[in-house]
């Protein structure tokens, strides 16, 4: 691997930012200061220090971030805060991304990580990973609305939604269980069931609950049992 690539995919450094601190002798391989960012490094094998520090390596970084309204879901955008504006310096890391997306007006789990093959797996429809919602709704739930969501429901313009689990937590309030992510699904599968909904929280992904210890906008990193949990979850 690039050493510059390896600075920047361990600490808050961007591939330029790296690169000015090998220029000003800041790093050293082995003992050795080194300025080359082309320089080849073994993470397994090599010691690479910067500033006298020494660089443990973490080949992917998975963060679960608790998202605030008014949020989105992208990696950057001109006039809004995105979820990685959110992400402090200290778990920051070039080519992060959020594992999924959340509306702007959704709130609650979402997953962020440099991971890709992780994501597409955590991702794809064939693989049933469950994402966990609550959804205020504006009218009382009826037995149609639910028997629609349970049964799966085909929306005006065709879209066919799979069974979905759901189960009422209050007369307005219902939690629900999906294994797929189309465009505003939630709102638009209540809306066919003759409701609104007006706030709407993610609270878990394939079983790993948010935690309820972060406030909005916080984050932190997956513990080593809730990413087991992801990667080895059973299979459909």
């Amino acid at each position: 691997m690039r050493l510059d690539k390896f600075l920047s995919s361990q600490t808050d450094l961007s591939r330029k930012d790296a690169k000015a601190v090998l220029r000003q002798g800041l790093v050293s391989v082995n003992g050795q200061v080194c300025k080359d960012p082309a320089a080849a490094v073994d993470p397994a094998v090599d010691s690479v220090l910067v500033g006298g520090t020494p660089l443990s390596y973490q080949e992917h970084l998975y963060l679960m971030l608790n998202k605030p309204e008014d949020v989105v879901s992208a990696t950057e955008d001109r006039s809004r805060t995105t979820v990685l504006d959110l992400v402090p310096e200290e778990l920051f890391r070039d080519g992060l991304f959020p594992a999924g997306r959340l509306d702007a007006d959704t709130t609650g789990f979402v997953l962020l990580t440099d991971d890709g093959a992780f994501a597409h797996d955590i991702l794809s429809p064939k693989h049933h990973v469950t994402k966990t919602y609550v959804a205020d709704l504006a009218e009382p739930v009826t037995d149609e609305c639910l028997r629609m969501i349970r049964e799966g429901i085909e929306l005006k313009d065709g879209t066919r939604c799979l069974p979905a689990t759901v189960r009422v937590l209050g007369e307005t309030t219902v939690e629900l269980e999906l294994v797929e992510g189309k465009y505003h699904q939630i709102k638009r599968m209540v809306a066919a069931g003759g409701n609104r909904v007006v706030a709407l929280r993610r609270t878990a992904i394939g079983g790993v609950v948010l935690d309820e210890r972060l406030e909005p906008g916080a984050c932190r990193e997956l513990t080593a049992e809730e990413l087991e949990q992801l990667k080895n979850r059973p299979k459909p």
